[in-house]
């Protein structure tokens, strides 16, 4: 038995015992989310299909219990949930021999996709004054680790988790993950980065990612951040920010600072099966050993429900920036994470504009709509023997977002949500895309 199936087993027999302690029933929420989420994908140039459709309805059910009583207070939480396919035509569903699965569902053996696909999560809890641990099912979030909800499901971690409030105006966390579900798997798997995650016998992964790290406020509207994340055999991370809130005349100047230092652990600097994406001259498609230094700033001036946003990312180093990627979707925390692409190639310069509105200074609140244009460029790439195949290459993604948020009647908190991107570059052998969401969302409180 591991040690977060055992932590479990005894979590539960302690509340069993505990379970009618005040606190524990009195605190506790249970909500159903409801998302049906259609996704199109056409892909403008190339060989091959060129479109890729799914439509499905999620339920996301959530059991957060409270604490039983004394020094040292139990939980538990669960997590359940179920994806239901509405439709993905033959051909249509994006999955391929050596895929996960397609956009949205895992696939049959056949390359078809499932029927529906379901998980249970458990999460124990254990809390004595501000710091709590977690083991079991986790959603981490920070600069080394963030959870993708950007499908139909979303996807979850196992393992354990620390966080502490103690001190004034500092935040602490730290954890350890053995494994996690895709967004569209029942399935835990062991994790990998690009390059390395190639479906088959090629496929080399690891079951231990460590990370660690805080916020903490130097003052109201200045935070300082470090964060650790080590994932065994492939890479080490650090990562340095700051975020700043400045009131300027009638608005707010946010300034966000990052830098990301990666580099290459354990089998990662010498095994090419554990190799990443890169530029490496003579190795074959570029791949090699992690190496990369990536900064970044991003500025947001809010006012009157406008927010205006510039910024600029520079990717040094000759690989990729390296982030928890199985191939099957995931997030990163950079500026440039966008809804198709990630703009964090090896030496690549990306800049961004953005816009957003909030249309409830004009009278119709729940109305939002943003635009974001990304531009990266400097892109230089290896073919399958090692030599050049793009020196200077460049790509650019337009994201536009519109939502609505019912505010009342029988429909209150019903939101629609709209989502275009285009995405071109002139990259060899490589599609360009537009692609289109729609996502219906409800939340039920049960409890």
């Amino acid at each position: 038995m591991n040690k977060s199936t055992l932590a479990m087993a005894v979590a539960v027999g302690v509340l069993t015992q505990q379970a009618s302690a005040a606190g524990f029933i009195e605190d506790s929420k249970a909500t159903l989310g409801l998302r049906n989420f259609y996704i199109n994908t056409d892909y403008r140039d190339g060989t091959g299909p060129n479109k890729n459709e799914e439509w499905g309805q999620g339920f996301d059910l959530r059991f957060i219990s409270g604490y039983t009583q004394g020094t040292v207070g139990f939980g538990i939480d669960a997590i359940g949930l179920l994806g239901v396919k509405l439709d993905s035509g033959g051909g249509t569903n994006g999955a391929t021999a050596t895929s996960y699965g397609g956009t949205v569902f895992p696939s049959k053996s056949n390359g078809e996709a499932v029927d529906d696909f379901s998980s249970l999560g458990l999460t124990a809890k254990a809390k004595v004054s501000q710091t709590e641990l977690k083991l079991g099912t986790l959603q981490p979030k920070n600069p080394v680790i963030v959870t993708n909800d950007g499908r139909l499901l979303p996807q979850t971690w196992q393992g354990g988790q620390i966080a502490s409030a103690e001190i004034k105006d500092l935040s602490l966390v730290g954890g350890q993950i053995e494994a996690v579900k895709g967004r569209n798997s029942s399935n835990n798997e062991q994790m990998s980065i690009s390059g390395a995650n190639t479906r088959g016998t090629k496929f080399r992964d690891s079951n231990k990612f460590i990370y660690a790290g805080g916020d903490y406020k130097i003052t109201k509207d200045l935070t300082a951040q470090y964060y650790y994340g080590n994932l065994e055999e492939f890479y080490k991370q650090h990562f340095l920010g700051l975020v700043h809130n400045w009131a300027i005349g009638p608005g707010v100047l946010k300034s966000d600072l990052r830098y990301f230092n990666s580099s290459d652990d354990g089998a990662n600097g010498h095994d090419p099966l554990f190799f990443t994406t890169g530029n490496y001259s003579g190795a074959a498609n570029g791949k090699g050993k992690v190496d990369n230094n990536l900064y970044s700033g991003l500025f947001l001036y809010s006012v009157a429900g406008h927010t205006f946003g510039a910024g600029y990312q520079v990717s040094n180093g000759s690989s990729d920036f390296p982030w928890l990627n199985q191939g099957d979707g995931s997030s990163n925390y950079t500026i440039t994470d966008s809804q198709i692409q990630k703009f964090a190639r090896a030496g690549e310069k990306t800049w961004l504009a953005r816009y957003s509105f909030d249309f409830a200074r004009v009278g119709v609140p729940g109305l939002t709509a943003g635009l974001v244009y990304l531009h990266g460029d400097n892109i230089d790439t290896v073919n399958a023997k090692g030599g050049e195949a793009a020196n200077g290459a460049s790509e650019w993604e337009r994201d536009l977002n519109v939502a609505y948020v019912v505010q009342e009647g029988p429909l209150k908190n019903l939101g629609l949500t709209w989502k275009n991107a285009t995405w071109r570059t002139d990259l060899p052998n490589t599609r360009s895309q537009d692609e289109n969401r729609v996502i219906l969302s409800y939340s039920i409180p049960l409890l």
